[in-house]
């Protein structure tokens, strides 16, 4: 470490009294500088310039100091104020003051806090803050600093006592260095990036000691023999100046190492503070000195081949592998000088010692260093080198050689100072050295000879050298920058290069060296240029593809490409070096290059090893081949041989133009396909006697055996192969390619039009199977093709121009349907198939599953279905008599079905009123809903799945809201007897006792009224009667199968001898209108008048109700019917008797007025009905389902045609008429 003077000025006042430097400090970013002089503050430029001269203060100025950013200082005077100044302006921003003179003065690092302490308190001022926060201390502060996060601080009192505070003033860490020793100086380590913050402590005890936060010493105390003024930290924490009574300057390590002087001055120094991140020490003396002083670190640092050692801290040594990039670091807890690396040899000099080390093991990569001797002697030099039993010292003109013992063995006295020394190799303790003078003589020197040789001479100083691996070759960089090549065989200089501030030859390569200058690298090999690339630094190794560069203090690694040298030894045709110099680090296009251009150039040798490094088989094999043939005395053709190689070396043209020569046209033709240049291969096939239709085949192979199967098959389409191509595109789904083969073959090539289709099939392409089998004529396979892809409506397209498939389709069709669950469609299907058993079956397990799943109107509209089924499958033709036991089953079976249907259809709506809040229908409507059940639950048992429970309570809820009490009792009674739901009993109960209080009747609007006798029938009488009928003339009420009300329908038969034909016709036959009973216009009248009856007069007990008015219920005596209807005698046996009408009887009747139940089965004759009118019900419009064979009233019917086009019965659309 030096240290050079920069500038220096001396204070005084206007009377030339000098005024003592109390403090100082530096701008953040280095460019000014804050003195205090006396009562005033001197602002200096950095290079010694007076900027301004500030005079606020009464009294002499103690402290100064800079925020971290630069834009404000403070300053604290003996006048007990403090003065925040603008740091640009130099103008006062803030003052405030304390009660004693302010004897330091801290900056927070972090925020803008200001510390300023006096001899009996500290105060903290921030910019956030409007008063000062001041905390007395009972001893006076004599100096401050903060930590480097800004977190806490630290005071040094004069009774002794370290106090380390939080920023808010709170004492966390107190440190007693003895009573009454004044803590005149500390600092805390500036570098925020450093892991371990350090306190510095300097006391008039003479000591300085290191500290962490908690309050716990580093290391040891070391006595400085004076008392310290000042101390502070370099912004890298690497080193500390100290400054006091002795009138030096001294720099210490954080280890409390002495490292050396700074300065001296005449009287004492009470500052010294270190620039920020610059090594410029700035110096306060009691005279009123201020110094400036630049500190200069020499670069400690040596190498040997990829080891490099160099200093850090100042006292440690770090090795460097630069290859593997590992380090080591040795601890030697002084100051290091020098240091110098030879092989397994590190030698370390220190103040007043040198330590060898050397390594554990001789692994190249080991970086286990051990002590090997020491040499316990303080010996002074400008350079130190270390040999493999020897340390040789460098003084001026003198060069000493000492033994690890520390005795001097030899000592070569030269003419002129010595500049540069390099050990260039030799076995252990006879090594020799190259040294530089600065007269510009290169020296050899071996360590066994008292006589050192002169290698070469120059009229210019020597400043850097080196030897080549040949030690042929000497290349010096000079005083003027001038690198110069000499040949030591010759004594002649072969080039110089311009530029150069350093030169290292490559220690693999003899004839390659590198030399930096300018900020720039060169590499020059034999006596081609230079090869250039940026690089700062110097060059201080060259290995391999490898050069080693130091800047400043770090050395870093530079990859040197070595292409453009490469191409230059290929250029020139040496192969030899150019093999050596790839060896050193080349790509492997380079490597590609070499081993081609050799190979070209018939050097076997080199373009087998290049080749064998490349692992290229072929070319080996080749370069073996033609090895063997020379071997055996064979003379290849050289136009066959030059052929290989560049076919090899992918110049296909060329090798082809040779292969020609050679009268080789097949292996021309080879090379090319197996390249795929088939176009060049025709070519060349048309020169010669060779076929192209075979080139195309050999063509679609190679594609094939190569995997290009699409252009395979391309090139078999091409030739007519149509069977191969198949077989490629199918596999592989290329289906667009496959239909583009299929067009091309014809239509009688039914083998590859059948394979074509089966591809198409496996990867569902139904167009283009179906063009296939349309192009062959096979429509059985097409509608095949269309059931097996589900293209149902392609199918049934198909079919409807060819009606003899019909069969086919309706089977899978219906199972593929029964798949999805779509099983209604798929029962209409399995008949349409004549699969009825497979149809019953179906159908019959949809029923079930509607029933299981409470979906009633569904289960009614199969149990409808499963009726008409067995309905379709009796004869048309066969009287009831004659029909065979099997029919007579399966007519049972319609009977039974249909009746299940209208039961299930009705207590869909009687279900839905009990479970659900809401319905569609009327209350009377559900309230003959609930009766219709009853009547069958009545009669026979209650069918899956359908509740008496439901019912009954139903009515009872029912007949409560519409005043039938009577029936509401009835069934309340009835429910006793029953097995209730939980939910239920106590409503039922309750239920039972309210309605005991209503009346026993029921309203007579709600009975029903028969049309065939005019009988009006009590409620209670439907609830209990095995048959819904009148209880008088036992003809059945037939209702609407919307609302079921009872309908004006009276049931007739036929003469024996009216056949249904003549029926029908005279059913027909016009009438005249004024024979015509209510033929008028009428219109149609609301359901609520239709369901309300007057009672006009009184029933006739004895005739039955068969009075003219009963009820409002008048038969017209001028309609035949209503005569044959009131002349009807009825039976005594209890059974019922319908109106016989004849010919004439019928005849009178008018169109609209009969209505026909048609089954279109002789086993089940057609059922005639009529429509009675009376003098209050000929308004009253009926309409019959011709699906379902079920009566509606007129506006129920529209209004459900209206709202869902179908029938509500039976579900089969219907037109509104």
């Amino acid at each position: 470490m030096r240290s050079f003077l920069t500038w220096s000025d001396k204070v005084q006042d206007q009377n030339g009294v000098r005024q003592p430097i109390w403090d100082l400090s530096f701008h953040p970013d280095g460019t000014q500088l804050i003195v205090t002089a006396g009562s005033e503050i001197l602002v200096y430029s950095i290079e010694g310039e007076l900027i301004q001269s500030l005079k606020s203060h009464k009294n002499t100025v103690y402290c100064v100091d800079y925020s971290i950013d630069g834009a404000r200082f403070v300053s604290g005077s003996a006048d007990k104020n403090v003065i925040i100044w603008n740091a640009i302006t130099r103008e006062g921003i803030l003052k405030y003051s304390h009660n004693d003179p302010i004897q330091a003065i801290a900056h927070n690092p972090v925020t803008d806090q200001v510390l300023s302490c006096s001899a009996s308190d500290f105060g903290i001022w921030s910019s956030e803050s409007k008063n000062v926060n001041k905390v007395k201390v009972n001893s006076r502060i004599l100096t401050a600093a903060w930590c480097s996060n800004g977190q806490s601080f630290a005071l040094g009192l004069y009774n002794g006592v370290v106090s380390i505070r939080t920023k808010s003033g709170e004492e966390t860490v107190k440190i007693d260095r003895g009573k009454n020793i004044p803590v005149w100086a500390i600092s805390w380590n500036k570098n925020p990036e450093k892991d371990n913050d350090i306190i510095a402590v300097t006391d008039w005890n003479q000591k300085l000691s290191f500290f962490q936060p908690n309050g716990k010493q580093i290391g040891k105390e070391r006595h400085l023999g004076f008392d310290p003024c000042s101390v502070s930290f370099s912004y890298d924490t690497e080193y500390l100046v100290v400054g006091g009574s002795d009138k030096k300057v001294q720099l210490w390590t954080p280890e409390g190492i002495k490292i050396g002087l700074v300065c001296e001055k005449d009287q004492w120094i009470w500052c010294c503070k270190v620039k920020p991140k610059q090594n410029y020490v700035a110096v306060g003396c009691n005279d009123g000195t201020i110094s400036i002083y630049q500190l200069v670190f020499n670069t400690v640092h040596g190498l040997f081949n990829d080891r490099y050692a160099f200093r850090e801290n100042l006292t440690d040594v770090v090795i460097q592998h630069l290859v593997t990039d590992q380090r080591a670091r040795i601890k030697c807890r002084d100051h290091v000088k020098k240091i110098s690396v030879y092989k397994d040899r590190l030698a370390v000099q220190l103040p007043d010692r040198i330590i060898v080390y050397e390594l554990f093991h001789d692994d190249a990569t080991d970086m286990h260093y051990r002590i090997r001797e020491k040499i316990p002697k303080k010996l002074d030099c400008n350079l130190l080198v270390v040999t493999s039993l020897h340390i040789i010292l460098c003084k001026e003109k003198t060069l000493q050689m000492f033994n690890f013992s520390g005795e001097k063995e030899r000592e070569w006295n030269l003419d002129a100072v010595i500049r540069y020394i390099k050990v260039f190799g030799g076995s252990p303790g006879r090594e020799g050295l190259l040294v530089g003078l600065k007269n510009g003589h290169i020296l050899q020197i071996f360590l066994d000879n008292h006589f050192p040789m002169l290698l070469m001479k120059q009229s210019t100083a020597v400043r850097c050298l080196d030897i080549n691996l040949a030690r042929n070759k000497l290349a010096v960089v000079d005083d003027q920058n001038t690198c110069l090549v000499y040949d030591l065989d010759l004594k002649d200089l072969i080039y110089q290069e311009p530029n150069a501030n350093s030169v290292a030859w490559n220690t693999e390569m003899e004839d390659i060296l590198c030399f930096a200058g300018n900020g720039t690298l060169n590499v020059k090999a034999g006596m081609f240029p230079a090869q250039q690339q940026k690089m700062p630094g110097f060059v201080v190794g060259f290995k391999g593809a490898r050069v080693f560069s130091l800047q400043t203090r770090n050395m870093s690694v530079v990859d040197v490409p070595y292409s453009l040298m490469l191409e230059r030894y290929m250029e020139k045709g040496d192969f030899v070096d150019a093999y050596k110099l790839a060896c050193l680090g080349a790509t492997e296009g380079d490597w590609r290059k070499l081993a081609l251009e050799s190979l070209q150039g018939l050097n076997w040798e080199i373009s087998k090893k290049c080749f064998i490094r490349l692992r290229e088989l072929k070319f080996i094999d080749l370069i073996q081949t033609f090895e063997n043939a020379k071997a055996e005395g064979v003379n290849e053709d050289v136009n066959s041989c030059l052929a290989e190689i560049l076919a090899l070396s992918e110049k296909y043209h060329e090798a082809a133009k040779f292969y020609k020569q050679a009268g080789n046209f097949q292996k021309a033709i080879d090379m090319y396909t197996q390249l795929n240049m088939w176009d060049f291969a025709t070519k060349i096939a048309l020169e010669s006697d060779i076929s192209p239709t075979e080139i195309l085949k050999m063509k679609a192979k190679m594609q094939f055996e190569r995997n290009d199967l699409l252009a395979a098959a391309a090139t078999y389409t091409e030739v007519g192969m149509f069977n191969e191509a198949i077989d490629i595109l199918g596999p592989n789904g290329w289906l667009d390619n496959l239909i583009e083969v299929a067009r091309k073959l014809n239509k009688s090539e039914t083998k590859a039009l059948s394979r074509c289709v089966y591809f198409f099939k496996n990867h569902n392409h139904h167009s283009y199977a179906a063009e296939c089998l349309v192009k062959m004529g096979d429509i059985q396979n097409l509608l095949k093709l269309h059931i097996e892809l589900l293209h149902w409506d392609e199918a049934f397209r198909l079919a409807e121009t060819r009606p003899q498939f019909n069969s086919e389709i309706f089977l899978p069709y219906a199972n593929w349907l029964a798949m999805n669950d779509r099983f209604v469609e798929a029962q209409l299907n399995y008949q349409k198939a004549g699969r009825l058993d497979v149809a019953f079956r179906v159908l019959q397990q949809l029923t079930q599953n509607a029933i299981s799943e409470k979906r009633y109107e569904d289960g009614a509209y199969y149990f409808w279905t499963l009726s008409m089924q067995h309905c379709d499958s009796l004869p048309s033709d066969v009287e009831l008599e004659a029909l065979t036991v099997a029919q007579r089953k399966t007519l049972e079976d319609f009977h039974t079905y249909y009746e299940l249907s209208e039961v299930y259809y009705a207590y869909h709506f009687v279900q839905r009123y009990m479970d659900e809040p809401f319905t569609s229908h009327l209350t009377e409507s559900l309230f003959n809903m609930a009766l219709f059940v009853l009547d069958y639950l009545n009669k026979k048992p209650a069918p899956q799945g359908v509740s008496r429970v439901y019912v009954l309570f139903a009515l009872a809820k029912l007949s409560r809201v519409l005043g039938a009490f009577k029936t509401a009792r009835y069934a309340y009674e009835t429910l006793q007897s029953c097995v209730i739901p939980s939910d239920w009993v106590d409503l039922i109960e309750l239920g039972t006792m309210t309605v005991r209080s209503k009346p026993t009747n029921d309203r007579q609007e709600l009975m029903p009224v028969c049309y065939g006798c005019g009988t009006l029938h009590p409620l209670t009488t439907a609830t209990t009667n095995t048959e819904f009928r009148c209880t008088y003339c036992l003809e059945p009420f037939i209702h609407s199968f919307y609302s079921f009300d009872t309908l004006p329908l009276v049931q007739f038969v036929l003469e024996p001898d009216i056949n249904p034909e003549e029926a029908q016709r005279l059913i027909n036959t016009p009438k005249p209108t004024a024979n015509i009973p209510g033929s008028k216009n009428r219109p149609t009248t609301s359901k609520s008048k239709r369901m309300t009856k007057e009672v006009r007069g009184d029933q006739s007990e004895e005739n039955g109700g068969l009075a003219g008015n009963v009820n409002g219920f008048a038969l017209r005596d001028d309609d035949p019917f209503n005569r044959a209807l009131l002349a009807l005698e009825r039976d005594k046996t209890g059974k019922h008797i319908p109106v016989v009408l004849n010919r004439k009887e019928i005849l009178s009747l008018g169109k609209h007025l009969v209505f026909v139940k048609k089954w279109g089965k002789k086993c089940l004759p057609d059922q005639y009905y009529c429509h009675i009118q009376s003098n209050d019900n000929h308004d009253v419009g009926i309409k019959l389902c011709n699906s379902c064979n079920h009566f509606f009233f007129d506006d129920e019917w529209c209004y459900q045609l209206l709202q869902k086009g179908v029938c509500p019965f039976c579900r089969v659309p219907q037109e509104l008429s």
